[in-house]
């Protein structure tokens, strides 16, 4: 963020319509373009404005004034607006020097103002219209108790604390229209306003000797603190903040002034309003973060964290606010999140979608997450569809501005870095589940000896679960993507890679876009829970692929609740799984393995048994089963007990108690009756597992509630615990339908819309590739050069230039031409002829080389100029050139010109056209879609990439 960069105007009447004159030279490089299909342009703020309010300032800070973190006046002015007011409109306002670190004195304050839209009596609803508010002491817009405000056309530019700020929890209806905030450093306020030196030095309002923790307590500040779902944020931009660009964060109940106006948990309930057309970038820990809350309660005895610390909350959307009413799903639609240190977007709870979206340059562009052990509301997933991820783009950044993270890149170039040089790089992240990801394009993947760079990864030194459900399907991987997936391998960043959610990570292929198979699993190589004779490894990715039907064996123990479970499925007793599960603040250790179904499934302990044990099936369809055999000393006594327990109600029904059978075979020969058998010679008891009740969409119980089994052990002190690895028969692994058998065909439909952009949606885009050859890349073998427009390519393999000519309205290939050589009168001559006569106004004209070899010294060609050339183009021997121009009486700026000698890189332009823009002067009608009808000459043409590789 600290890349942003201030500039005067100057007076400038040669200017075009798009540029402004500025009295000095950028530091930093600032992106124009849209990029690997990303929308990265810069945005570009006003600071002034006509009407002028700024505080009066001192030399430096003074008094009571937090001075210990800021050696600069931080006591300016403040606007606040208070309830009953006639009418308030501010346009054109620019607020300078404003806010104080003091609660309530921000630059503008709307303080429990209520209804200020037409539901208030206001017939001319209350806005904040282009507002330029900069270099400010506390926030840009703070929004309290204040409800249906249009905050539009707005610059929050280098201020302290939250940028555009709801308070207390309450705050609805407001919309946030095309502002942009950037800059946004921490304030001392709230705990989340704070940086890690002053979370850890104000404790005045902490209980005790707490020490606060700055990553959980504090560090959260953002440009725009979204303390309620229902506000509309569209076309908005959070260009920098020290934290968080964007935070949906959750009052269980309402807060400070507002405490009491809602019941518990209803902003977590509450359906999403508008998210449209969004972009991030630049922040340190995310660019979006959907999930956690604030603390509601005082510092105590019991909790002595201050009032209002970040604290832990799930987004669970419903109609009404209702949990007992149909899920609402939150769309995040048209997110563009880009060069965020750690995380484009983070998003805990659901149902949310995320769509027509791109991310780009993060440490990890998304991750998606549940609730941990199973989702607390049954049956809400998360999904991302129709989005673009690219892990190192050609936008290389700049090195500068607090930004220490630079180095090599997969291409040998240097660049910015996420983290550090050795961060593994991730695209799409799952953790935890359901997620679903569909119809999703990855570029530009590519593991380094430095770090691993993946497309799919699993949050690392995860001790939670991972969903079987989780799926992908419709996923389209550029060449440049080297690791699909990747499950990690201990070292830096990784750790061991030992926790039970890193063993039990998983996914499913369902049409094999991914993996190459249709209805795949793949798990991590040495979970043997999934493994069978028709598996196959995949060493890069350190995973295995496995067909089969799975679930999850979920296990509650209970006294003692610090044991560490071994697993293992009896065909591959030898390869037990060690969990050390899950112990945080609930009365019991938490298991949950995955596990194939129809198998028999061994439990030990390092120690005696628990005494009480509940296994719940989850995942589970009605009809499926588990054979289960757990090891207890040889004097045990059991009582088992069958029911279903509804988690939301805390409630138990359908109590079934389970006899003792004379036999192991009576005991699992799955005749439907309550049966358990302990076989004392060999200390274990075995128990048929199966679920009788049918499960819905996403839900891992059913809608009666969990199917579980309790066991309910008396031991002996002294009892032997100790029992054999294998107490089923020895039988080879059952044959599941080997993964080779069916391999997917090519998939035209996988993959995202070529763009992720934020722009006028009249406007379309094509994506023009152009790939020149000098003679020293023929030397190379690189025979052919070439153009390429969207997915079609031409293939250039005689020597010389190659003309292609578009319709810059439609974007039709109008003209083709091949010219021999470019030196000699002839030559220029006929290239001047083509250009000059059959060349119409509003034409895009691609122009490419294949060894202009016959050059003497160099050439140098004025026609050029024509298409938008700045001066006469100079070829050079051996060379190569590479141009994207326009013939018209617009100069758009797109226009692209390289021209190298033999000795640099072959000239090579990517760029994403706009078509029909309005300085192209284009007919009423010319609105024709991408056409492709000439002969072929020196050209080949190929519909469509083939398709890459499986790796």
């Amino acid at each position: 963020m600290h890349q942003a960069e201030e500039f005067n105007l100057l007076p400038c009447p040669e200017c075009k319509s798009n540029q402004v004159k500025i009295d000095g030279s950028p530091l930093y490089l600032h992106i124009g373009e849209v990029i690997d299909g990303v929308d990265m342009r810069a945005e570009v703020g006003l600071l002034t404005r006509n009407i002028l309010i700024q505080g009066e300032m001192e030399d430096s800070c003074y008094g009571q004034n937090q001075c210990q973190f800021f050696s600069f006046d931080t006591f300016g002015g403040h606007i606040k607006i208070l309830r009953n007011f006639s009418s308030v409109h501010m346009s054109g306002v620019e607020l300078k020097n404003m806010g104080q670190q003091i609660l309530g004195s921000y630059p503008v304050h709307f303080h429990l103002a209520e209804d200020v839209d037409e539901r208030g009596g206001y017939e001319r609803p209350t806005y904040l219209d282009n507002l330029a508010i900069h270099h400010c002491f506390s926030r840009c817009v703070a929004i309290h108790g204040t409800h249906g405000l249009l905050v539009k056309d707005t610059i929050g530019y280098d201020t302290l604390g939250h940028c555009f700020f709801l308070e207390d929890g309450t705050e609805q209806r407001n919309t946030f229209y095309h502002n942009l905030g950037l800059l946004t450093r921490s304030g001392t306020i709230l705990p989340s306003d704070r940086n890690e030196a002053m979370c850890l030095a104000i404790r005045s309002h902490v209980y005790g000797n707490y020490i606060p923790v700055p990553s959980a307590d504090c560090m959260a500040v953002s440009t725009f603190w979204i303390a309620n779902p229902n506000n509309n944020l569209i076309e908005n931009a959070a260009a920098g903040a020290q934290d968080v660009g964007i935070w949906y964060i959750f009052h269980r109940v309402p807060t400070g002034q507002s405490e009491g106006q809602y019941p518990e948990g209803q902003a977590e309930h509450t359906p999403l309003g508008v998210f449209y057309n969004n972009r991030v970038h630049s922040n340190f820990k995310a660019g979006l973060f959907i999930g956690k809350g604030v603390k509601t309660t005082r510092a105590s005895a019991e909790d002595p964290r201050e009032y209002l610390t970040v604290d832990n909350a799930r987004f669970h959307p419903h109609q009404d606010a209702d949990p007992e009413k149909p899920r609402v799903p939150a769309v995040i639609d048209g997110l563009i999140a880009f060069k965020n240190n750690d995380h484009g977007a983070w998003a805990r709870g659901g149902d949310i979608i995320f769509r027509n979206s791109g991310f780009s340059d993060n440490g990890i562009g998304l991750t998606l997450a549940s609730d941990g052990t199973f989702p607390t509301d049954e049956g809400s997933s998360l999904e991302v569809t129709r989005s673009i991820f690219v892990g190192e783009s050609s936008n290389f950044g700049s090195q500068g501005g607090q930004n220490s993270y630079w180095g090599k890149g997969a291409n040998g170039e240097y660049r910015t870095l996420p983290r550090n040089k050795t961060f593994p790089i991730r695209g799409f992240q799952i953790y935890d589940g359901p997620v679903r990801m569909a119809k999703c394009t990855f570029k530009k993947f590519t593991p380094t000896v430095d770090r691993y760079s993946s497309a799919i990864g699993f949050f690392m030194k995860n001790s939670w679960q991972i969903s079987p459900q989780n799926n992908v399907s419709q996923i389209r991987c550029g060449p440049a993507v080297g690791l699909k997936v990747f499950f990690g391998r201990s070292g830096q960043w990784f750790g061991n890679n030992d926790n039970d959610g890193d063993k039990m990570s998983i996914f499913h292929d369902l049409d094999g876009s991914v993996t190459g198979y249709p209805d795949t699993f793949i798990g991590r190589a040495d979970n043997y829970l999934l493994h069978h004779p028709g598996c196959l490894t995949v060493p890069r990715w350190n995973g295995v692929m496995c067909t089969g039907n799975f679930a999850q064996l979920y296990i509650q123990a209970r006294r003692p609740e610090n044991l560490t479970l071994s697993i293992a499925r009896a065909a591959y007793h030898s390869h037990p799984l060690w969990l050390q599960g899950v112990n945080r603040g609930a009365p019991y250790q938490q298991y949950q393995p995955v596990v194939m179904l129809k198998q028999a499934y061994i439990i030990q302990w390092d120690g005696r048994a628990p005494e009480d044990i509940i296994l719940y099936p989850i995942n589970f369809n009605r009809g499926d089963w588990l054979h289960v055999a757990l090891c207890y000393p040889r004097e045990a006594v059991f009582q088992v007990v069958a029911d279903i327990y509804q988690r939301r109600t805390g409630t138990v029904h359908s109590v079934k108690h389970y006899l003792a059978a004379p036999s192991r075979a009576s005991a699992l020969n799955r005749t439907g009756e309550r049966l358990f058998y302990f076989d004392r010679e060999s200390g274990y008891l075995f128990v048929h597992l199966q679920a009788h009740k049918a499960r819905k969409g996403h839900s891992y119980c059913s809608q009666q509630g969990c199917e579980r089994i309790k066991i309910m052990a008396h031991m002996y002190p002294g009892d032997s615990w100790s029992c054999d690895p294998n107490p089923f028969p020895e039988r080879p692994a059952a044959a599941q339908r080997p993964v080779s058998q069916h391999p997917a065909g090519p998939c035209r439909a996988c993959g995202a819309p070529q763009l992720a952009i934020t722009s006028t949606p009249s406007v379309k885009y094509i994506r023009i590739q152009i790939q020149s050859v000098s003679r020293a890349g023929i030397q190379n073998h690189l025979t052919s050069a070439f153009v390429k427009i969207n997915d079609t390519v031409f293939l250039l393999s005689s020597h010389g230039l190659f003309f292609v000519v578009l319709d810059a309205c439609s974007g039709a290939v109008v003209s083709r031409r091949h010219f021999d050589t470019v030196a000699g009168e002839n030559a220029a001559s006929a290239i001047t002829d083509y250009v000059q006569t059959f060349i119409k106004e509003r034409s895009l004209v691609l122009v490419c080389s294949r060894d202009i070899a016959d050059v003497e010294g160099s050439s140098e060609m004025p026609v050029f100029t024509s298409l938008g050339s700045a001066k006469p183009v100079v070829f050079y021997k051996e060379g190569s050139f590479a141009m994207l121009g326009y013939k018209g009486q617009a100069r758009p700026s797109w226009i692209k010109v390289l021209s190298h000698a033999g000795y640099q890189k072959a000239a090579s332009l990517q760029h994403y056209v706009p078509l029909k823009l309005k300085e192209y002067q284009c007919p009423a009608n010319g609105d024709e879609s991408v056409k492709f009808a000439f002969s072929q000459n020196h050209w080949e043409h190929i519909p469509a990439e083939p398709p890459a590789p499986w790796d």
